[in-house]
Parts: C-alpha cells; structure tokens; sequence
C-alpha cells in the first residue's frame, strides 16, 4: 500500500530572506538623505553614518572646527577668555574711552624730533633704520650712526625698498601708535619726558614704506590698517602693547577694530618689551606748557578753570573734581568728573 508522502515546505531561498533586510536598509537611506536635505546637507559616503557602517571602510576623524567659525564673536555670551600671553587677553585690560579733544596737540610736545634717547650716540631715526635695513652702508666718521642707504623689506606693504639717505620719498619711521591717537587716548595728561620717551621708544617705532606711512597719519586701527594683510595681526598686536606699556586707553571703535583683526589669529601673541623707560632722562621743556602759576580770580571770589592740565599740575592742584576752584569741562577729557588725573 501506497504510504502518502508529506513534503516539507521548501526552504525561503536566500533572496526572500533578504528582503525585510533591504527595505530596512532602503527605509533608513531614505530617512537619513531627508535629514540631511532638511539641515541642508549633501550626503558624502566617506562620511558618518555610511563610514561606520561599512567595515572595508574606517571611519573619517571628524573635522575640528575652526576658530573662525567655532569662536563666539567678542562680548557675546558664552566667548572664552583670551589665553594668556596673549594679545588679545592684553587687551581685555586696556581702558575703553572715547577721544580727549586734540586741543594743545602739537609734535613739539612730544620732544624734539628724533633726539638720542638711549644716549648711544646715534638719534632714534638712524638707530631704527639699522635695526630694520639690511645690507646697511654708514657714513664715514659717524661711528656707524648714519645710515647711508640699505634695504627694507616693508611690513606694511610687502614691498622691498631700496633706501638711499636723502630721498625722503622712500622709507619713514612709524609711531605705531600714533602720536596724534595717543594725545586723544591719555598723553594730553603727561610731562614732556613721558611724550618724547613714548615718541622714540622702539616698541612703538618701525621703518616703513613713506606713502602708506602718510595715507595713514594719526589714524588708529579703526580707520587704518596696513595694506598687507599678513601683517596686521603684528600690527595691533603691537600698537595694544604700546598702550598697555604707557596706560593709553582705546576708543570704542578702536577696540572692536583690533578684536575683529586678532580673532583671525586668537594666538597672536605679545609683542616682546623694548625696555626703553617710560620717561626720558633728557632736560626737556614743553613748548606748549603755559606759566605756571593758580587760575586767576574770578568776581566774587571764584577761580577761573585752568587753561590746561599741565597749568593745573604746576599749581599743585591736579587732579581737579567737578565744583573745586579751577575745574573746567575742557580737562576733563572722559567726562567722569575728575580732571587732570
């Protein structure tokens, strides 16, 4: 008798199998290009997910961001401290004002034009220009003070610059901080000594091309910068430790110039010391300062303001509060009510 024969259902082939798998794949691809679509992406295989779920395939380091795009911008909630050693933690510390009036400005004020500061021997013109030429010729009989002619590779344009001495066409010394924003940030307040030793250190002096030196005048870095780009961080990297040296403060527009420049470089260091004093030894007098001596009376017994900050010193009355004898808007540069600090 014939038995029946029960066969047993035939086994899933291989490809049903791989079915549910390959939906699931195509399900997960197909939400993982609509999130990356909605965040605006373009899905890159060498990339996360795809990179780590292929074995064959390691995974790519993710990408560091950049300072300038990773950085919260200055003053903002959240923006780190500037490291130390830093140009930009230097200035952090820096004053924000606004400008003193410019009046009484004068170069003369600042001592004479170039004098021997360091007492070498050599004026402060000749002794920076040897610092920054090379290939440096000097007149005979000076002692190596007089410089010839030399070669300048200009920080401020990139440029080389064949220096011959009597061309005034050709290379300028820079206050980097100009002497003109110094006044309008603290200097109208000092003696003649403390002016003329900011006005020949060398941490505030460079050799530099003669044009770009007068485009920029007494510009700050609000209003100039040097026209290579590449230099610019040094650059007010080196006018804030002028300033920090000699207490100047900033302006407001001054600052957030010089933060703007610096957050593309927020590693740029300090500039070294020149360890020029901050007051010369020199006898100096002022040309601008007037007699000394107290502010006349006025009718009725008041005192007349001073006629400047330097007369007010001289009398022995600085520094001079809003309602005392000798007061006067006109000293009070930063409007906090004390005069001729």
């Amino acid at each position: 008798m014939l038995r029946p024969v029960h066969r047993s259902p035939a086994p899933a082939t291989s490809a049903r199998r791989a079915r549910p798998t390959s939906r699931w794949v195509r399900t997960v691809a197909a939400v993982l290009a609509a999130l990356a679509l909605a965040g605006g992406c373009s899905l890159d295989p060498t990339e996360a997910p795809y990179a780590a779920t292929d074995p064959a395939r390691p995974a790519t380091p993710s990408a560091t961001p950049s300072a300038s795009t990773s950085a919260t911008a200055p003053g903002e909630p959240g923006a780190g401290r500037p490291g130390a050693g830093t140009a930009a933690a230097l200035l952090a510390e820096l004053p924000v004002k606004g400008r003193a009036p410019m009046t009484g400005y004068d170069r003369a004020r600042f001592g004479p034009a170039w004098l021997d500061a360091d007492r070498n021997g050599c004026d402060t013109r000749n002794d920076v220009l040897a610092v920054h030429l090379r290939g440096l010729t000097f007149q005979q009989g000076t002692r190596d003070c007089v410089v010839l002619a030399g070669t300048l590779e200009d920080p401020y344009t990139g440029t080389r610059i064949d220096f011959v001495r009597g061309d005034g066409t050709l290379v300028d010394i820079d206050h980097v901080v100009a002497l003109g924003n110094a006044w309008a940030t603290g200097a109208h307040r000092w003696d003649i000594r403390k002016r003329a030793a900011l006005a020949n250190d060398p941490l505030n002096l460079l050799a530099v091309e003669a044009s770009a030196n007068r485009q920029k005048g007494d510009g700050d870095a609000a209003t100039w910068l040097p026209p290579s780009k590449r230099f610019r961080c040094a650059y007010v990297a080196r006018q804030v430790e002028v300033k920090g040296k000699y207490g100047l403060w900033v302006t407001p527009a001054e600052r957030d110039a010089i933060e703007r420049v610096l957050a593309s470089c927020p590693g740029q260091a300090r500039v070294p010391g020149s360890g020029a004093p901050v007051r010369v030894d020199h006898d100096l007098s002022d040309p601008g300062a007037p007699l000394t001596g107290s502010p006349p009376a006025a009718p009725g017994g008041d005192a007349q303001p001073f006629a400047n900050c330097t007369a007010a010193r001289a009398a022995g009355a600085a520094p001079v509060r809003r309602g005392e004898p000798g007061y006067g808007p006109h000293l009070d540069g930063d409007g906090d009510g004390v005069a001729c600090e």
